[in-house]
Formats: structure tokens, sequence, C-alpha cells
């Protein structure tokens, strides 16, 4: 099988595999490839809160051109897959390839599949991009094609819990990538202090409670495929439920300046089931008060697209006051996509982890705020 994910989560998303039971991990750009049986298979959709997608690649093949993708995904025998009366949807990928249009690429391989139905039954699937039945991956890298069925179908970042958002939300397993990154142990103090709609506070509180970030959703794409077995699947949502930890021991705190950001984080975290575990507040983060420490702090601040220099240089190095000021003993985290802004902030980091957040390059950057151990920060200090 191959998890897909984001950029700089490989590591953390094979780590989540292993302690499900994958054997024979191997970590590549954006994905991880692992081994497992049917019921890993469950368990990966409903647990793993860094990966977007789950394939299962059913044939790899050589193409040069596109009658040879046509005729060697005709050679498949599609009736072990699908049926006539279901509905299919095409995703393809293409690096370095001879092919320069993705869906061309999904056109014909629609086709290959359609006419073999045609040709056997009398009757093909229907397409349907939105909400299909099953979905099939195509990925060519240079002259390597595989075909994979995606299990996920819809993108496991899509929890469940997330009504409105605010204007640049973060994706759910970037949010959960970005907690697992920081090391918090899941048991001390949790704080965003710019949460927008809650998102990093909502994954960190899944974690806290142990509550499977898949447990929400009611449609997977392995529920179409013929040997899905629905016995096995609501056994494992049952021994999942039954490891949710009833409380947390220690307090979570989400602040925003929004009042109406503030409003949307918790309406959120109601849907997710964490509204007595996260308290919201609005408060600008000079003046919040944060939990007794130690703790974590993580803020995701606006990167300056709409802002002028001047002023998103002047909010970084207020954050940087803020640290100093409030959470004395917090792990500080700042994941920023404007690396000469952060450069503001004014305190020394201990950690610098390259990530994107679509296709901004972005760092996750730790300040430890320890009585008596702040260093000023150069401001010229290279953050790449």
């Amino acid at each position: 099988m191959v998890a897909k994910t984001l950029f700089g989560l490989e590591e953390t998303l094979s780590k989540e595999l292993i302690a499900l039971g994958a054997q024979k991990i191997k970590q590549l750009t954006r994905s991880v490839e692992f081994y497992g049986g049917q019921e890993l298979l469950y368990k990966a959709n409903l647990w793993c809160r860094t990966a977007t997608r789950i394939l299962v690649p059913i044939k790899t093949f050589q193409v040069r051109e596109a009658a040879d993708l046509y005729r060697k995904a005709r050679k498949i025998d599609w009736g072990r897959f699908l049926n006539a009366n279901q509905t299919i949807a095409i995703n393809a990928v293409i690096i370095n390839s001879v092919f320069d249009n993705s869906l061309f690429v999904a056109q014909k391989t629609k086709d290959a599949i359609a006419d073999q139905f045609r040709d056997n039954m009398g009757k093909r699937p229907s397409v349907d991009l939105k909400s299909p039945d099953i979905r099939i991956n195509v990925y060519i890298n240079q002259s390597e094609c595989t075909l994979s069925l995606d299990s996920s179908n819809e993108p496991l970042f899509k929890r469940g819990y997330r009504g409105e958002t605010g204007k640049a939300p973060l994706n759910e397993v970037l949010a959960a990538g970005i907690v697992l990154l920081s090391g918090w142990d899941g048991e001390s103090s949790f704080v965003d202090g710019m949460c927008g709609s809650g998102t990093i506070l909502i994954e960190a509180g899944l974690m806290a409670r142990n509550i499977a970030p898949g447990l929400n959703r009611r449609k997977f794409g392995f529920m179409n495929w013929p040997d899905y077995d629905k016995n096995r699947f609501s056994q494992i949502c049952t021994e999942a439920r039954e490891q949710i930890r009833p409380k947390l021991n220690f307090e979570m705190l989400g602040s925003d300046i929004d009042s109406r950001q503030v409003k949307l984080a918790a309406s959120n975290a109601r849907r997710a089931g964490l509204e007595k575990d996260i308290r919201f507040t609005r408060s600008p983060l000079i003046d919040l008060i944060p939990p007794i420490a130690p703790g974590v702090l993580i803020v995701n601040p606006p990167y300056g697209e709409r802002l002028a220099v001047e002023n998103i240089n002047d909010s970084y190095h207020l954050m940087g006051d803020a640290f100093k000021k409030n959470f004395t003993d917090y792990d500080a985290f700042v994941f920023t996509g404007n690396l000469s802004a952060a450069k503001h902030i004014g305190l020394r980091t201990s950690q610098r982890i390259e990530m994107y957040n679509g296709p901004i390059e972005c760092r996750l950057l730790k300040f430890e705020m320890y009585r008596g151990t702040r260093k000023v920060k150069h401001p010229l200090e290279d953050l790449n």
C-alpha cells in the first residue's frame, strides 16, 4: 500500500503506520510505502492523522505513448474491483513523463476501463467526479505507470468536523503534523494564540483524547469494494471508540482577535466532540494569560500576502514580545511562510523544520522560552 502525505511529514507518517502494525516501511517524497492486510488498510484510513490517502497498487507497467497506456490498462481484469453499475473517477499524477496532460491520462484510462466492460457485459460504469463509488489513481513517473485503487476516496483530511472556515484555514493533515512535530506530550497545557477556525487545537485535542480522526467520517472508498468486510470494519470502529480517553486533566486554550473566528472554532470543536476540552477566548496574543506551564504554544500567523511589509514585520516583533512576556517555560512554535518577517520575532530558534502549506514554502520554528535562558536572535540570522 502507499500512504500519501504532505512534504515534511513522511517520517511522522511512517511512525504512525509502524504503530498500527505496518511492515516493510519505505519513505518516499510525499508518500510512504508499506505492507499489510485488509485490517491494516481499514486501521490506516481510520487512525492515520498525517495521511491524505491510502492507495492500493494493482498494476505497474511501462508506458511510452498513449496506446501503451490504453492497451495495458485494458488488459487488467477490472471486474475484480468494480461492477458496471458503479460510478468511477480517475485521478492522474504525472512527473517527468512523455505525457504532459493529466486530464488526458485520466481520460485514456477511463476509456480502457469502459471499453472492457462494454465489450464483456454490454454496459459500462459511468463517471462521477464528485462522489464516485470507486476512485482510481494513475501515477506516471517518467515511463513507469502505476494504477491503484484509492481506499479513502475523499481525502483523509476531511475529518467531518469542520463547518465554516476562516480566510486561510490549515489543512487538517498539516495541522496534525505540526502538533506531532512539536513533540507535545498530550498531557500538558496547549495553546493556540491565533487559532482561526481552530484546526490546530482540534487536531491536538483529538490526539489527547485518543480519538481516531476518521471516526466522524461516514464513507471510505473501500466500502464499495467487492471484498469489503462490513462487520470487521464495524468492530475496528467499536474498538477505537472504546480507546477514547473520557476527559483531560490539563487545559487547552484557543484565542484570536477576531470574535467571528473564535465562534467558528468553538463550533468546529463541538462537532469534533471536544467542546468540554478546549476553552476559547477573544484576546490579542500580547494580552493572553496562558494555562499553567509547562506547555506548548503553536501559532500560525498571517504570512503577509495582504499586509504591507512594515506592518507584518511589526506584527512578528510583537509576537516575540508576547512569547517573552506571557509564555515562560513554554515551548513556542511558529508556523510561517514568511521567512523574512520571522526574523523580526527577535528570539533564537532551537529548531527549524522545512514544510509546505500548499505551494508555499514554510518553516516550523521552535523557541524554548525557559526562565533565564532567553537569547535574543540577530535579526539577520538565516532561517533557511
